[in-house]
């Protein structure tokens, strides 16, 4: 009988061990940061954040007129020349993301898909976001808009980037993206693809309000032209507040371009930030979340 108590003494002890062990283990797992950034917009690029699965974002981005009427039409607000998108995302897994929108300039139909591929971890295991993003756009003119030898294939644009960021503290929080762009119609003096580079970030100075920036530029590459001589779409630059509730965000900035699709930001940005007030507008984005 004493061999059998002794026995089940040890056996106790072992499966309280195994579970002290268990529980060491959970306690050291090193878990992402958290809220590097409030939403999955900075302006108008992405973020390296992904909301938890079964997540829905409703995405309102718009852009007023340019400022060069000064109060006349109060610094572009009533000016022609707004834009407009409204889009959708849903979270199907807790790092990957699918959405939907439809933007005024062009009737663009874009539909998009982002994945969260590393996480930046509260202990520095993964001391970076990597995040990759794509979509694929539908012009929804009149076909006459793309000339003689139209094609169903010639509404089609397409973008991709790769988002790395970091959170550097509980106020500040970096990305720098790489991109690519592809139009399947262009005029004759353009090309078809771009390359580019941009920076952005947050700088929290409240529980709920930040500074948000952005820099896009677009690469003159020659080796990928189509042309001997040409001219690349202008840096887009934007700075603006943030204010978050949760489960709504709130974005008012000045920037320099109409457009709000990546792939037009690149391709076709005309607006230069030299000319000041004659190419720099207004615009807000606000975002709603509902958790299924």
């Amino acid at each position: 009988m004493k061999k059998y108590i002794a026995g089940l003494i040890i056996l106790l002890f072992g499966f309280t061990s195994v579970f002290a062990q268990d529980e060491a283990e959970a306690k050291s797992k090193d878990k992402p940061v958290r809220a590097p950034f409030e939403h999955t917009l900075v302006i108008d690029n992405q973020t390296c954040l992904v909301h938890p699965k079964n997540t829905l974002e409703w995405v309102i981005q718009h852009r007023f007129g340019t400022m060069d009427n000064g109060i006349k039409d109060i610094y572009g607000m009533y000016a022609p020349g707004a834009n407009i998108r409204n889009g959708f995302n849903y979270s199907i897994m807790d790092n990957v993301q699918i959405g939907y929108g439809l933007t005024l300039k062009n009737m663009y139909n874009d539909f998009n898909v982002k994945w969260a591929a590393l996480q930046q971890t509260r202990k520095n295991t993964i001391p970076v976001a990597v995040t990759l993003y794509a979509n694929m756009a539908i012009d929804g003119r009149n076909k006459s808009v793309f000339g003689t030898e139209y094609k169903s294939s010639s509404r089609l644009s397409y973008f991709s980037q790769v988002i790395v960021g970091r959170k550097f503290n509980d106020w500040f929080s970096l990305q720098a993206t790489g991109s690519f762009t592809h139009f399947n119609s262009t005029d004759s003096t353009s090309n078809h693809d771009v390359f580019g580079v941009g920076f952005n970030g947050r700088i929290k100075f409240s529980p709920q309000s930040s500074f948000v920036f952005q820099y896009d530029i677009p690469l003159k590459i020659q080796s990928i032209s189509e042309q001997k001589d040409f001219e690349v779409a202008k840096p887009n630059f934007g700075i603006g507040y943030e204010v978050s509730t949760g489960t709504h965000a709130f974005q008012i900035y000045v920037t320099s371009s109409n457009g709000i699709l990546p792939q037009e930001l690149y391709m076709n940005n005309g607006f230069d930030l030299s000319n000041g007030f004659s190419d720099l507008m207004f615009g807000f984005t606000i975002t709603r979340l509902w958790g299924f």
